[in-house]
């Protein structure tokens, strides 16, 4: 059964989780532009394989294609990076704080001489 995301921000997650993924988005933030065979070469897999990939990149906003003739070029773009990140540092915020808060609660209960 497909799984069907309905929110850009779930595509994005979902196409960060794969190793494969993560490190073709690398290659595209180091090289720019890279061709599907420049991006399969660092990996034994067959083309279909990285096509899937690809495609998986492409559909959450991760990359761009481009087609000149029968020579398909990628680059990667960041807004759902950056949309993703954003996410992440809001949600990094509310833990911090809300750890921080534990902490102080904890150390309060380890001195309660304190509070007389």
């Amino acid at each position: 059964m497909a799984i069907i995301y309905l929110e850009p921000l779930d595509r994005t997650f979902h196409a960060l989780g794969d190793g494969t993924r993560r490190q073709i988005l690398g290659i595209l933030a180091k090289q720019g532009t890279c061709s599907a065979n420049e991006l399969r070469a660092p990996f034994n897999v067959a083309q279909p394989t990285i096509s899937k990939h690809l495609k998986v990149l492409e559909q959450a906003g991760l990359i761009s294609r481009e087609i000149d003739g029968r020579v398909h070029r990628f680059r990667l773009e960041t807004k759902q990076l950056d949309e993703a990140n954003s996410w992440i540092e809001r949600h990094k915020a509310f833990w911090m704080g809300t750890l921080d808060r534990l902490d102080a609660f904890v150390q309060d209960l380890d001195n309660p001489e304190q509070d007389i």
